[in-house]
């Protein structure tokens, strides 16, 4: 017999609505001028992570994982909020904020995440 797994369920949910991200924000990222190489790196590195980041959660249900990933996306937002700066002028102020929409449903299905896992502990 196959048991649904729920936080697998979720994980995957979760995994839906980045992707649905970066496969917004990662041609956006390739774009960057060479000379912003770094921030570039940074960004498609953080982008990179979380993926692992939200499956090492799914699979060990371990809520430190949760703060883990968390902690990541905050990071990718800091990077999206330095590079739409403007004084940079590398990220336009509309794909600021559609980055960031996207990332808000990313983020908000992670804290409901992490909150029912503190129902549990």
């Amino acid at each position: 017999m196959i048991r649904d797994n729920p936080a697998s369920t979720t994980g995957l949910a979760i995994m839906e609505r980045y992707e649905a991200a970066m496969a917004y924000l990662y041609p956006i990222v390739q774009r960057f001028p060479r000379r912003h190489g770094k921030l570039r790196d940074a960004l498609l590195d953080t982008m990179i992570a979380e993926v692992g980041l939200i499956y090492h959660a799914a699979k060990s249900r371990q809520a430190s994982r949760l703060h883990a990933a968390d902690a990541n996306l905050a990071t990718l937002r800091f990077w999206l909020r330095f590079a739409a700066d403007p004084s940079l002028k590398i990220l336009s102020p509309a794909q600021h904020r559609a980055a960031l929409r996207l990332l808000a449903e990313v983020g908000a299905m992670l804290g409901v995440w992490i909150a029912s896992t503190k129902g549990n502990g």
